[in-house]
């Protein structure tokens, strides 16, 4: 799926500046993750947000996981705590995870959204009022439509958008209806998407 007027490759030396970058995946989200963020060296400057849908009882090991993998800081994210640089914040189990105007996290016990709590469009569509063109969003596979409305809200706050080429996904349902929703600025393989992560820089 190609919808006109979106990238399918990134121009050369491709290179951006963002305050902070959300993510979202759900069914085969955590290769897709590794093979995206494992190459960011330890000093890299942007403040990355993932919101995975796992079962509660393996969402506990996912910090684990990607710390054994990749340079950067991984921590869960906090009520109140600030974004830092460098950082990546995993949304915690059983809450849907905001970033509000201070640039800071908060959580919330509202009702699951596409049967997920925490759900992708909470964490996007908040970031998205925040921090407006400042953003960069990426949605990753996934077997439902969470992450969709989320998207669209960056695309039309002037965030960056990046969708994985579904035709590579392991569950193509998410990025499908992604693209359905609005168009992205990119849709990429994960070799590019991680390409495209090393890209980015901090706002001066």
């Amino acid at each position: 799926m190609r919808p006109p007027g979106t990238r399918h490759s990134l121009p050369p030396g491709y290179r951006h500046a963002v305050e902070a970058v959300v993510i979202g995946a759900s069914a085969g989200g955590v290769d897709a993750l590794l093979q995206v963020l494992s190459g960011l060296p330890a000093s890299y400057g942007v403040p990355l947000v993932v919101v995975l849908h796992l079962r509660h009882d393996r969402n506990s090991l996912l910090g684990e996981v990607f710390a054994s993998h990749t340079a950067l800081r991984v921590r869960e994210a906090a009520d109140k705590e600030p974004l830092a640089a460098g950082t990546l914040y995993i949304a915690p189990p059983g809450y849907h995870l905001l970033l509000e105007a201070d640039r800071s996290f908060s959580l919330s016990c509202d009702a699951p959204e596409h049967f997920s709590r925490p759900a992708i469009d909470v964490l996007m569509e908040s970031a998205a009022d925040a921090l407006g063109p400042r953003l960069a969003a990426v949605l990753l596979t996934g077997a439902n439509h969470d992450g969709a409305a989320g998207m669209a809200k960056v695309g039309r706050l002037g965030g960056l958008t990046v969708v994985q080429n579904p035709d590579e996904a392991q569950f193509p349902t998410m990025p499908r209806a992604a693209l359905a929703l609005r168009v992205p600025d990119f849709v990429l393989p994960l070799q590019q998407i991680r390409a495209f992560l090393a890209g980015l820089h901090p706002l001066p």
